[in-house]
């Protein structure tokens, strides 16, 4: 889980919407995330922790690729794992590269980041997560990095920070936008599959590195724990 509560997504998803001045069309024709509408925001100052952990990503990026003729040891070990089993999903076709990032990145046993960095909210970049594991949000960032660097673009990427439903919770997971169909890449099963399979899932934001995107539920439908339900004249919609 993301947070304990509510009250930072609504802060995030108010100023998102704040931000943002019209429906988004589909973005590279990325379609509706879970048939909600998506308004397109600008900058990414609502969002410090995606900011931050861009910023430790291009700062490693350097490093991911160092141990392929490495003599000596590699930190963390899980390098060397991780850049193995990308080579060897080079030129490999895209459902395949997909399951074979999620398998791998799943391996690894979530960890709140009160376990791991001694704080409520924290975004970690691989290096990080391969050190210590993580949270949710740090599972899809670790699958997103991967297919970036198999040569997905960040337009086919999001981060999409969700409702789940069913536990009543928030979440994090990664969609992916290939072979027309949003797919999911989730910490919490194997299989990825397509959005329409994870209908307990409603979005309040998603983001990639070059836009980030609030959404609403869609017509009829509403959240256990809705914004509007809460505090509906908080927001400025558009």
């Amino acid at each position: 889980m993301i947070r304990d509560g509510l009250k930072g997504l609504l802060t995030v998803l108010i100023a998102l919407l704040a931000a943002s001045t019209s429906p988004a069309a589909s973005a590279a024709g990325f379609p509706s995330l879970f048939d909600t509408v998506e308004y397109r925001g600008g900058s990414m100052g609502v969002l410090p922790e995606w900011q931050r952990v861009l910023g430790d990503i291009e700062r490693e990026t350097p490093l991911y690729r160092q141990c392929d003729h490495a003599d000596g040891p590699c930190e963390p070990q899980a390098l060397l794992a991780w850049q193995a089993m990308l080579k060897s999903q080079e030129g490999g076709e895209p459902m395949v590269q997909l399951r074979a990032v999620n398998r791998f990145v799943n391996r690894w046993q979530a960890r709140s980041d009160l376990e791991t960095h001694e704080r409520d909210d924290h975004w970690a970049s691989p290096l990080t997560f391969l050190r210590h594991s993580g949270d949710c949000e740090d599972f899809a960032i670790m699958k997103y990095v991967s297919l970036r660097q198999l040569g997905f673009t960040s337009e086919t990427l999001r981060v999409v920070v969700v409702q789940d439903v069913l536990r009543d919770m928030s979440h994090a997971v990664l969609a992916v936008h290939v072979e027309g169909q949003v797919l999911i890449l989730d910490n919490l099963f194997q299989a990825v599959l397509p959005q329409a399979m994870v209908s307990q899932y409603l979005p309040y934001y998603s983001v990639n590195e070059t836009a980030r995107f609030a959404h609403l539920p869609p017509s009829g439908v509403l959240m256990a724990t809705s914004p509007w339900d809460i505090a509906p004249s908080m927001v400025a919609l558009p």
